[in-house]
């Protein structure tokens, strides 16, 4: 049997259903406490449209490292924002936005561990297994 699952609103990680919702499933939008504590803010958004920015600015089949945008919010202390960003960049995969990348391949950003690459999405995802 295959439990259903969603994309938290924060992390943009795929989670799966659990007994405890079962009254509220409908209602719930976050993987954890921690993530339901740390909602998305300006500066999240802000993250986004940097992303999105930095893809229009290479080719169409370009893409871009989630350190370069940690750069550009912080020259001094980007590793520090690193994982904002790849929560960003996990948030505009749910939307159909971009892809994450691993050796060029689309890779499932919720199982996704180590470097990654961000690039546009273009028409239907195929994921790499």
């Amino acid at each position: 049997m295959s439990l259903p699952t969603r994309v938290c609103q924060t992390c943009g990680r795929r989670f799966t259903w659990r007994k405890k919702w079962a009254r509220d499933w409908e209602q719930v939008r976050y993987c954890s406490r921690s993530c339901q504590r740390h909602q998305p803010d300006d500066v999240d958004r802000q993250i986004e449209q940097q992303i999105l920015h930095l893809l229009n600015t290479r080719n169409p089949s370009g893409s871009i490292c989630p350190s370069e945008v940690a750069r550009q919010m912080d020259p001094d202390d980007w590793r520090n924002w690193m994982e904002r960003v790849r929560q960003a960049a996990r948030r505009l995969v749910a939307r159909g936005q971009v892809v994450i990348l691993q050796k060029g391949c689309v890779v499932d950003p919720s199982d996704c561990r180590g470097p990654i690459r961000i690039a546009r999405s273009q028409g239907p995802i195929t994921r790499s297994t």
